[in-house]
C-alpha cells in the first residue's frame, strides 16, 4: 500500500489524538466519514498504525525520575546482542534503542525513586555478564516528550 496525502494527513492527526471523532477527521482532510473509516482500517491492517495508546503523565503516577542509560556490550555477536535486546525489553524499560557510536544501547527508564532504579540496575546491568559498562544520566526536566513520527 502506498500512502497518499490523505493518509499522511490522517496519520498526523491520529498520532496526536487517536480518539478524534471520524467526522472531525473527515472535515479536516476533506473526505467522507466512510472514506476516513476505510482508510484508517487499511492503515491498521497494513501496520502503519501499530496501536492506540494513552499517553500517561508520569508525575501524576509517581514515576517522577527519568533516567537515560547508555550501555556498552562486552560481546557484539548477533546472538549476544539478541539476548541483550530481549533483556532490555522488559516492563521496567520505557524505551530501548540499539545505536551506533561509542555505546551499543540507549535506554530510557521512568522510576518512582532511586531505590527502584538501583533494583533495575542490579537486574539489568550488574548481573548481566554481557554488559561491559553502563552510564546513567538523570533528567532534570522533561522539555519535550512525544511519540510523533510525522
Amino acid at each position: 500500500m502506498s500512502l497518499d496525502k490523505y493518509d499522511y494527513a490522517l496519520l498526523e492527526r491520529l498520532q496526536r489524538n487517536c480518539q478524534t471523532p471520524l467526522r472531525e477527521l473527515a472535515d479536516a482532510v476533506y473526505l467522507s466519514t466512510a472514506s476516513v473509516q476505510r482508510r484508517i482500517q487499511k492503515l491498521k491492517e497494513q501496520g502503519y498504525i501499530q496501536a492506540n495508546v494513552a499517553v500517561l503523565d508520569p508525575d501524576k503516577l509517581n514515576q517522577v525520575i527519568t533516567i537515560v542509560v547508555e550501555v556498552q556490550a562486552d560481546k557484539t555477536y548477533a546472538l549476544d546482542l539478541d539476548v541483550l535486546k530481549q533483556s532490555f525489553s522488559g516492563p521496567e524499560v520505557q524505551q530501548c534503542y540499539y545505536v551506533t557510536g561509542d555505546v551499543d544501547f540507549v535506554l530510557v527508564l521512568v522510576v518512582p525513586n532511586m531505590q527502584r532504579f538501583q533494583a533495575i540496575c542490579d537486574k539489568l546491568f550488574h548481573s548481566n555478564p554481557n554488559v561491559k559498562w553502563f552510564r546513567t544520566m538523570v533528567a532534570l526536566d522533561r522539555v519535550k516528550a512525544t511519540l510523533d513520527v510525522l
